[in-house]
């Protein structure tokens, strides 16, 4: 056991908010543990809380690295992975909002969105 917390009901709450607000539905969320090596220079791997979901084709995982820190990226596949270019988040909210902003730049880019640089859902 790693000694961090799990999601408590505010973090989903806000990250729920954040995705019905980006798809305009409630979207389901999965409840997992992932290991991480939190440090770069070690080998030392740590289970963190993990939220993920999927949607429009794309997957999305914000990791609990620590009490009020957090980690996220989303991916396409094994090869199509992309992270935020920050290592840690001290707000959920931000974290869950500046990897919904990035994937549908990405999506845009992509062109699998109706319109690019579209970052709501219709």
């Amino acid at each position: 056991m790693s000694g961090i917390p799990d999601f408590n009901d505010t973090e989903l709450w806000v990250t729920r908010c954040a995705l019905t607000e980006r798809y305009g539905k409630a979207v389901a969320l999965e409840l997992a543990d992932s290991e991480l090596r939190l440090d770069p220079e070690s080998t030392v791997l740590t289970a963190c809380p993990t939220i993920f979901w999927s949607e429009r084709g794309a997957n999305f995982v914000v990791f609990k690295i620590g009490e009020g820190r957090y980690r996220c990226q989303f991916f396409y596949g094994p090869n199509e992975q992309y992270g935020t270019g920050r290592d840690a988040y001290d707000d959920i909210g931000e974290c869950v909002t500046h990897l919904l902003q990035l994937q549908a730049d990405h999506e845009g880019r992509r062109g699998l969105s109706g319109s690019p640089g579209t970052t709501k859902g219709s």
